[in-house]
């Protein structure tokens, strides 16, 4: 009783309505079989034993087709899926109704065929007024307006997938639409001429031109195209930003499933394209149970957890079940922000925030011993290249000496791997800040080709250029702009950069470790593939063009000029950093160039002493001992203004770096 209760209350007020039409539908599916195979012989029959026949196939048939779940649906919605349950359900009734009249009567006044055309019967019985309902349901007639015209905007899709379908399925149970679906346009040409539900598939993606001609004058001609495909390539996006743009069309997307909106009701919204879709590429498969199993159990440690690429890290890393969380961080709001965060999304997963600060090796240390991390991500870092030129010895000491004492940590903590977060700066770098990256690089390889005789720590360089949205990138100073009617700065029209979004850098990040913590990757740097370079002017257009305004006559692009220590054109390999392929696509490893540890160790200790005294010229030898490509002013521009015998009382954060 407590089953049958529970599935009693589980049955909304429709459904026993539905289930009274089912009912009538099984005792009529009898006499109505038998006729269909007896015609007027059907008399013949005794009377008494088929009355209690169909009886007690309709008690049965409505018991299993109530416990089955068959009125939990809606009829408006019925799909294939509710088409098996009938059938599951019918056959089972069938089934049970052969058996017990087996049993009773040794079916001698049945013909065998009976059971069979009222299986078909029956299906056909409780399905056809389900799928009629939802066809007059569908089929509604457009709303005309008062004037009798047809007021839906007309839009084409681009992509004609499974999102198209359920747009154009949903649109069509919408009961005011706003939207008509002119067209489709499919990623492979092959599809062209090809319906989904009714509409037709007009051309490729490439063939926007072409089809927007031939709808042209008509009451068809559409007004936007609408991205169906959330993965859809990035160059394939720009191409059609560029020729909506053209045609005066808007460009807009579908939301995802899981963009939920309180109270949005029937009405399907579309969103804006945001600059992520236009740098898209194929979603690269990952390894998920791989980047599970690193962390699963295990208590790890994040440092610049309050940054971008540190808070995406934490989240990430939540999700994947860590024994606890270890946040470190030296801005005290930011680390109260992501605590915040993380203590509202991921209350179950244990942590700690504190506030310290990579440089103090007494602090680090002391924050490994009493916590005990067995995975460190090391986020930790100065990286906007203008300041860190303007503070060199800050810099080098952050992100070069803060990286040697993380590690060193880290191996006397016997840690099972720490994973240093690398910039394209690094290499061949012109400015300080990439070459305090590449120290950074020189130390933790050094440290893992040492730690492959003695099976210890393994420490695993994650190397990848821009990321999209980070404080500090381009993206949000061109939003910034654009708010105050522009104009948008750019350094150099040829100016180009590697981008990716947060998500893709932090799940590769995490991905790359899986690959790190085996055995053979002896000290090489993990690079994640960018895809192409994209130019910054470009990207500023397309910005202006996604804000609704036309580049260089609604909002000017104003060139600034390069900045002290920037560069045109980043790379993500040097030359002699030979690259090779692994296991995890959209990522390669770079192929070592390393240097004894011991002639580090000694090297960053006087860098150590230099960048604490303010000794910047002892600083700059140790940098260009240690990366001769560096081809940055640091001793040069930046000692300009510093006197050839520096005062011990100066500290770093205390000069001011020349301009040029």
């Amino acid at each position: 009783m407590a089953v049958l209760g529970f599935r009693i209350a589980r049955i909304p007020p429709r459904g026993w309505i539905a289930f009274g039409h089912d009912i009538f539908m099984a005792a009529a599916s009898f006499p109505l079989a038998l006729y269909l195979r007896m015609g007027d012989d059907i008399w013949s029959k005794p009377f008494g034993v088929m009355a209690v026949a169909n009886a007690f196939f309709v008690v049965e048939a409505g018991a299993i087709f109530f416990f089955i779940g068959l009125y939990r649906g809606i009829w408006r919605y019925a799909s294939i899926n509710d088409l098996l349950a009938i059938t599951k359900a019918v056959t089972a009734a069938i089934a049970v109704f052969v058996v017990a009249m087996f049993i009773w009567v040794r079916l001698e006044d049945f013909p065998r065929s009976l059971f069979f055309i009222q299986w078909f019967l029956l299906i056909g019985m409780l399905g056809g007024p389900r799928f009629i309902h939802r066809i007059i349901k569908d089929r509604r007639m457009p709303p005309l307006s008062v004037e009798g015209e047809d007021r839906r905007i007309p839009i084409l899709l681009a992509g004609a997938g499974d999102e198209a379908e359920l747009f154009i399925r949903g649109l069509a149970q919408t009961e005011q639409p706003e939207y008509k679906v002119v067209g489709l346009l499919a990623e492979r040409r092959n599809r062209v001429g090809q319906f989904i539900r009714g509409v037709e598939i007009l051309g490729s993606v490439d063939q926007l031109a072409e089809v927007t001609d031939r709808l042209d004058g008509s009451s068809d001609q559409p007004r936007r195209v609408v991205l169906t495909r959330h993965a859809m390539d990035g160059a394939v996006v720009r191409r059609l930003l560029a020729e909506t743009d053209r045609q005066g069309m808007v460009l807009a997307r579908l939301p995802r499933v899981t963009d939920f909106q309180d109270g949005a009701g029937d009405k399907l919204t579309l969103r804006p394209i945001a600059v992520e879709d236009l740098l898209g590429r194929p979603q690269t498969p990952l390894d998920r149970d791989a980047m599970a199993a690193l962390i699963r159990g295990r208590r790890v440690l994040v440092t610049g957890a309050g940054g971008s690429i540190g808070s995406e890290l934490a989240r990430q890393i939540c999700k994947l079940d860590p024994a606890e969380l270890v946040l470190l961080e030296q801005s005290e709001f930011a680390l109260y922000e992501i605590d915040l965060e993380l203590s509202q999304r991921f209350s179950h997963v244990p942590r700690r925030a504190i506030l310290g600060d990579v440089r103090d090796d007494v602090q680090i240390r002391r924050i490994f011993a009493a916590q005990k991390p067995e995975f460190v991500f090391h986020a930790a870092a100065l990286k906007h290249v203008p300041l860190v030129e303007a503070n060199p010895l800050e810099g080098l000491i952050t992100n070069a000496v803060g990286t040697l004492t993380v590690a060193r940590c880290a191996r006397a903590a016997d840690v099972v791997a720490m994973v240093l977060i690398s910039t394209d700066k690094a290499v061949n770098p012109t400015n300080v800040m990439g070459a305090s990256k590449r120290l950074a690089e020189i130390a933790c390889q050094a440290m893992d080709l040492e730690s492959l005789n003695t099976s210890g720590t393994r420490f695993v360089t994650v190397r990848f250029g821009n990321v999209l949205g980070s404080t500090g990138s381009v993206v949000p100073l061109f939003e910034r702009q654009l708010a105050a009617g522009g104009p948008l700065t750019v350094t150099h029209p040829d100016m180009t950069r590697y981008f990716m979004t947060i998500r893709e850098a932090v799940e590769l990040v995490l991905s790359a470790s899986a690959l790190g913590v085996r055995r053979d990757a002896d000290g090489r740097i993990f690079v994640l593939d960018m895809g192409e370079p994209v130019k910054i002017v470009d990207l500023a257009r397309q910005m202006i063009r996604l804000a609704g305004l036309i580049p260089d006559r609604d909002v000017e692009i104003a060139f600034t000029g390069l900045r002290p220590g920037e560069k045109l054109f980043e790379e993500i390999f040097h030359g002699d950093e030979a690259p090779v392929p692994t296991d995890q696509p959209g990522v390669l490893l770079a192929t070592p160039r390393v240097q004894p540890l011991d002639r580090l160790e000694s090297a960053f200790a006087d860098l150590d002493k230099g960048c604490r005294d303010g000794d910047a010229r002892a600083a700059s030898a140790i940098v260009a001992d240690l990366v001769p490509e560096f081809t940055g002013t640091f001793d040069g521009t930046w000692l300009a203004s510093v006197d050839s015998d520096p005062d011990p009382d100066i500290k770093p954060g205390q000069l001011k770096a020349q301009q040029a």
